[in-house]
């Protein structure tokens, strides 16, 4: 990540997180970004340079399994509905199939909940709808 050897500074790791937070979120990512900019800048600069920077690059994990597990605590956690919403779109940006990300909510249900597994079918449908991705086929 750093052929140069140089010590990595904090732009670095910023600037990493936004060629992460771009691939993988698209504009979403920047959406809330700038939503921050006039209450908490430094939010959403870790956002990006921590979550993005530092965790989302690294190698242990291919993107779209980091967004399965991503959709899996947020759902577990509840109430991060405006947050289910950018990652069900970074899910399929990524390639998970809209068939693979409702069953991943499924599967959600028996270990966190049925109300909330169903409030986060209910982000994916309003992306799906969004997308054109309705009716979801299942297999």
């Amino acid at each position: 990540m750093n052929p140069t050897n140089a010590p990595e500074t904090g732009q670095d790791r910023f600037d990493r997180g936004m060629e992460w937070l771009n691939r993988i979120v698209g504009d979403g990512g920047q959406n809330v970004v700038d939503s921050l900019a006039d209450i908490s800048p430094a939010l959403g600069d870790t956002i990006v340079a921590w979550g993005f920077g530092d965790i989302y690059s690294r190698p242990g994990l291919a993107p779209r399994d980091r967004q399965l597990v991503t959709l899996g605590m947020l759902t577990a956690l509840g109430g991060c509905e405006p947050q289910l919403d950018v990652h069900v779109n970074a899910a399929l940006n990524v390639g998970l199939t809209p068939q693979e990300i409702v069953e991943a909510l499924l599967q959600s249900a028996a270990y966190c909940g049925i109300p909330k597994a169903l409030n986060a079918t209910n982000v994916a449908k309003k992306v799906f709808s969004e997308r054109g991705l309705l009716p979801v086929e299942s297999k």
